[in-house]
């Protein structure tokens, strides 16, 4: 029930995901009169779904503690149950960040070696069909050395499970590539990665501009860091957009250089639609929980949809809990005294 277009967006989003993977099904929780309508618009959809009733739901303006302990039928509390219950693999929703994150964490638990949850996303970059993973995106403001080593092998895993990287690339985000620059955490948590057994390959430090020239898959920073550079690319592809429509309409010569652009216009639109990299993913939780934008359509949900079919099918949480033992970064913290 969350999200700016919901639930029609959720249930046609399902129904986009449904004919990718014809043999997933859905527990669509919330208003019961509501949903059947727009499912029963959906003949293959309606076979393999089922309801879960509630009229209560998550507000986007509800505070996350104030949601955790008052709406515990809501449909957000009552999906998480669904999976911690094991009647669902993975929740998806669209609704309010905070609340999601908080509740995901009391009714999901982390796993085993992990400290700290984060939030891991997925950007297209210049090089076509290559996307750098990046993390944390809002879930923890300020992280530690460890933490930080523990996001580069939730990042790698998901590089692995959902974007099919055999052994993918890793960089902790930084004010320079030089070992001297940085904050200690960050430079601490370097020297955790090169003692670590990484399942990718480090690489050091990376700048802003080497998250999307294609030649990292995974980039490691803070939540404060990372929430900033999602809002920041994000406002850069709005402004170039504006750009580019207000230069094509500056004249009749203009215009018409834009009919003959139209191709390429449209193939790069398709590249860097967001609704294609749709879905932040809250690892390091026992169960899968994928947070859809609020303000996405059904092609944008679906999306969201995908990477959570993707880490089930990829048994995501087995292949990170025994990446996790192996890395045994408590031992190598506790060689450095």
């Amino acid at each position: 029930m969350g999200g700016d277009n919901a639930p029609n967006s959720v249930v046609d989003g399902a129904a986009i995901s449904l004919k990718q993977y014809p043999d997933i099904n859905f527990i669509f929780v919330g208003d019961k009169n509501k949903i059947e309508a727009l499912i029963a618009r959906h003949k293959k959809l309606a076979k393999i779904s089922k309801i879960i009733h509630t009229e209560e739901f998550v507000t986007a303006d509800d505070k996350p503690s104030i949601a955790l302990r008052k709406k515990r039928q809501s449909s957000m509390s009552l999906a998480i149950k669904a999976v911690a219950d094991g009647d669902a693999d993975c929740v998806v929703s669209a609704g309010n960040t905070g609340a999601l994150m908080l509740m995901a964490l009391f009714g999901l638990k982390t796993l085993p070696n992990v400290s700290r949850p984060a939030i891991a996303a997925y950007y297209p970059t210049m090089k076509k069909n290559q996307y750098t993973v990046l993390l944390d995106m809002g879930a923890n403001l300020q992280c530690s050395a460890k933490n930080l080593a523990e996001f580069a092998f939730l990042g790698t895993t998901f590089a692995q499970v959902v974007l099919g990287v055999k052994k993918p690339s890793v960089c902790l985000l930084n004010i320079g590539s030089e070992e001297m620059k940085g904050k200690d955490e960050i430079k601490e948590a370097a020297t955790l990665l090169s003692n670590s057994k990484l399942a990718g390959e480090f690489k050091g430090f990376a700048e802003g501009d080497n998250i999307m020239d294609g030649n990292v898959d995974v980039v490691v920073t803070d939540g404060f860091t990372g929430n900033v550079t999602l809002k920041a690319s994000e406002g850069t592809a709005k402004m170039i957009s504006s750009m580019l429509k207000e230069s094509f309409k500056s004249s009749p010569l203009s215009w018409l250089g834009y009919l003959f652009m139209l191709p390429a216009l449209y193939s790069l639109k398709r590249r860097i639609d967001p609704r294609l990299y749709n879905g932040g993913v809250f690892m390091g939780l026992k169960g899968l929980c994928v947070k859809s934008h609020g303000g996405t359509d059904a092609l944008g949900f679906s999306n969201a949809i995908n990477v959570g079919v993707k880490m089930s099918i990829g048994d995501f949480n087995k292949h990170l809990a025994e990446t996790l033992e192996k890395a045994n970064l408590d031992s190598i913290n506790n060689d450095k005294g």
